[in-house]
């Protein structure tokens, strides 16, 4: 009996591959190209007109096909996920304190043309020492039943003035409740920017990760396509060596029956000069025969 989950499973479908996968020689072209043209804005923001010229640049040298060749909109995107791994690498290298170098062959090229900018913003975006201080106000309710009921004026004991010791001790107090808060304010805070800082890194290394497993993939892609090439162009060569195989036996079968035809020929050729030739013969002696039955003939005549 057939297994039911058997016959409903789903077909295997193939893995998509990313049509834009870029090696590492276009990727080499690309940063060379936008590093120039950055230089030249004094570290500034590409127009489009500027991600044009660098599209043109990688494809003079590696757009020779319809699947090689990038718009600036794939070099813009290109370049942002560069940036985006040079920011895990350059996180990398500064938590080991110099004890460890990126192997990353872009990091060196990307680190002199952006690095004093990234440097610079992190050091913008850290936590100051000295939060702003803001004292907390009380809220004001108003009475909404104030306003219909008239309360009648009572006799209020006024406070006595304190002394100087324990207005002291309620300051000293205060202060150390709000220090307290304020600490605490700030160390919550700092520890939402650090969890916003992990999850962006966290999310930039999967991009990373993502780009590369799409460059692997591609690669296996075009690795597996020229294999089909030279399997396609193995199975020519011995297609074309099979059809010479079949042309060489033909034009042999076709000169032997002409070889064939020209001894048949020869042979008639010959049969019937001997026939003419025996005719011939034969005539000649019956005429022979005839000349000497005519000479017999005349002798007893006149004898």
């Amino acid at each position: 009996m057939p297994d039911f989950h058997d016959s409903i499973s789903p077909p295997s479908r193939p893995v998509p591959v990313r049509e834009d996968c870029w090696s590492e020689e276009a990727s080499a072209t690309l940063v060379d190209a936008w590093g120039r043209r950055y230089l030249e804005l004094n570290r500034g923001n590409l127009r489009q007109k500027d991600w044009q010229d660098v599209a043109d640049a990688v494809n003079a040298l590696h757009g020779h096909t319809k699947k090689t060749h990038r718009t600036d909109v794939q070099c813009k995107n290109r370049i942002d996920t560069i940036k985006k791994k040079y920011k895990v690498e350059k996180a990398r290298v500064s938590s080991s304190n110099g004890a460890l170098s990126s192997p990353w062959p872009f990091f060196e090229r990307l680190d002199a043309l952006i690095g004093p900018n990234f440097n610079a913003k992190k050091s913008s975006s850290s936590p100051s020492p000295s939060p702003p201080v803001a004292l907390p106000l009380l809220p004001h309710r108003k009475n909404p039943s104030s306003q219909a009921i008239a309360v009648p004026p009572t006799a209020v004991a006024l406070p006595q003035k304190r002394s100087a010791a324990a207005a002291a001790m309620d300051e000293s107090y205060f202060r150390r409740n709000y220090s307290a808060v304020a600490a605490a304010a700030a160390a919550a805070e700092a520890d939402e920017e650090e969890e916003e800082e992990e999850e962006e890194e966290e999310e930039e290394e999967e991009e990373v990760e993502v780009e590369e497993e799409g460059e692997d993939e591609g690669r296996g892609s075009e690795v597996e396509e020229g294999e089909k090439g030279r399997e396609g162009m193995t199975r020519l060569a011995k297609a074309i060596e099979r059809f010479g195989e079949v042309y060489e036996r033909v034009e042999g079968q076709k000169l032997r029956q002409m070889v064939d035809l020209e001894k048949q020929r020869m042979q008639f050729a010959k049969d019937l000069e001997v026939q003419r030739m025996q005719m011939f013969m034969d005539t000649q002696v019956q005429l022979e025969r005839i000349k000497r039955g005519k000479r017999s003939g005349s002798n007893d005549m006149y004898s």
